[in-house]
Order: structure tokens, then sequence, then C-alpha cells
């Protein structure tokens, strides 16, 4: 299944696509994507629906972020070991975690705002996992068991308030719209391997990142048996999952940063694309 929200800002409606890329409303059988409506009893009840019989919306309503009621936004930097030699940083021993604010997150097509006083505002296209079966201590070849599903995330980051400022990566990573996420959420059945996806991002036409996932240091299945050990995970908990080398601050003979204006286009194979406009907050 592809699952969706849409609507306006604030009010967005649980929905999912159908074999024609139509949306069908989810109203009346869960409240929102998010939570107990991705645990594996919720997600076995929608499968068992006739997505046909349900009602059609019409026309290209707005579409939100794919999860709704994000209880924790959690990222793992420096995850491609190309991305990791573009950027001159040694290849980390363990994963390196941090999270965006939820406030950062909005739908994939949304205005992406360029912060102010931002010189160096970044692009990155990134494998998102949604959490359904909570757990701690979580064996990792148990662990995807406990996806939901995947989609695709813009982990957008101001690379002085980053690195430049001292403290944490945080403050560059949860700007506000610094997390465009969607289209949808495929569930995990329809994602055999996620190990073998190819992510790519453009700005303005120009491909900047094209690559795999098959390159990552760390799996999926090894970062959420990692994040177990020291949280809780809890259905609707997002983990975006590194990203892979073209970064903006990557790009010889300088880097190349984004400004108001530009149009970001990114996907996933198989978890759809984003398109964003930046625009100055």
């Amino acid at each position: 299944m592809k699952l969706l929200r849409y609507g306006a800002v604030g009010q967005e409606r649980p929905g999912v696509l159908d074999e024609h890329g139509d949306i069908r409303d989810l109203s009346q059988h869960i409240a929102d994507v998010g939570g107990a409506a991705l645990l594996p009893d919720g997600l076995a009840r929608l499968r068992q629906l006739d997505i046909a019989a349900l009602p059609r919306v019409e026309g290209r309503p707005r579409l939100g972020a794919c999860v709704g009621g994000i209880g924790k936004f959690i990222c793992i930097g420096l995850n491609y070991a190309d991305h990791a030699a573009e950027t001159g940083a040694q290849i980390p021993a363990e994963p390196v975690v941090f999270s965006k604010w939820t406030s950062a997150v909005v739908g994939p097509n949304d205005d992406v705002e360029i912060p102010r006083g931002s010189q160096k505002t970044d692009w990155e296209v990134e494998l998102g996992v949604v959490i359904g079966q909570g757990g701690r201590y979580i064996a990792e070849q148990d662990a995807l068991n406990h996806v939901a599903g995947y989609c695709v995330i813009n982990d957008v980051s101001e690379r002085e308030f980053q690195i430049e400022r001292g403290g944490t990566w945080d403050k560059g990573k949860g700007c506000d719209t610094f997390g465009p996420t969607g289209p949808w959420l495929v569930t995990a059945d329809e994602v055999p391997d996620p190990q073998n996806l190819r992510l790519w991002l453009e700005v303005d036409g120009r491909r900047y990142q094209d690559g795999s996932t098959r390159t990552m240091i760390f799996s999926v299945a090894h970062i959420i048996s990692y994040l177990s050990r020291f949280m809780s995970l809890q259905p609707g908990d997002v983990i975006s999952t590194g990203t892979p080398p073209g970064v903006g601050m990557g790009q010889r003979p300088q880097p190349v940063y984004l400004r108001a204006g530009q149009t970001m286009r990114l996907g996933i194979d198989g978890l759809g694309e984003q398109q964003q406009t930046t625009v100055q907050a």
C-alpha cells in the first residue's frame, strides 16, 4: 500500500493511492496515518479493504507529510562512505545520531524556507524508515519486522548553523520546513530489499545526487537495532538514514548552496518523488 495524507496544512486527512494513481479517502477507517494505525494489526486491517470501493478524492489536493503525529524524527549522519569522503570526514565506527525537530516536517512539495541569515542551506535525499511495531533492544535479525514502511525525505541542512556555530548538529538540521516527507508511505511488504534502492536529487534540473542504498555503511536493520539500545522506538517514529554523495557542501572546486527561487526535485525508486521551491524566510 501507498498511504498518504492530503489536504490543507493542519487539516490533512488519511488516504491511500489506488492502482490508477488516484487518492482514496481512509477517514472512515483511521483517524490519521500514524501511531497505532501503523502497528502490524492496523496495517493488516487496511490491506483487507476494497480500495476501489473507498471514496475517490477529486482533483490534485496538496499532499502533507505521509506520517502524522511524528513522535521522534531521528537522523543518521555520514552513512555513505563516499559522502563521508566528500565532506572530509572519517568513516564513523558507529552510527552518527542527531535529531530533526518535528516542527521541521512539511509535505513533499511544500516550499522550503532559506533561514534568515543563512548562506549555506544544502540538500540531502534520504531513505526514510517509519516504525510500525515499537520496541527496545531489538535484535538486528528481527529489526525489519518493526518497519511499517519507507518514504522519501529531504534532509535539508544549514551547514554554517550545523558545523561552524558550536554545539551539536541539530540547530542546522531542524529549521522550519527542513523535513519534507513523502509523498507516500510505502508499506514494507512492497519494499523487499531496502538496501537496493536508487535515490537521486536535482536542483534546477541539474542532477547532483545519484546513489544507491547499497553503499550505506550501516544497514537499515543495523540502524534500528542500534537506536533501540538508547531509546524505545514507537509506532510512527521516523528514521532518516543518511545521504549519498553530491550534496552542495561537497561540490568542487567550491561548494554550491541553495538560494531563494530554486527548485529541488528528488526521489527514490518505488517510493515516489518530491519537488520543492526555495523561498526566503
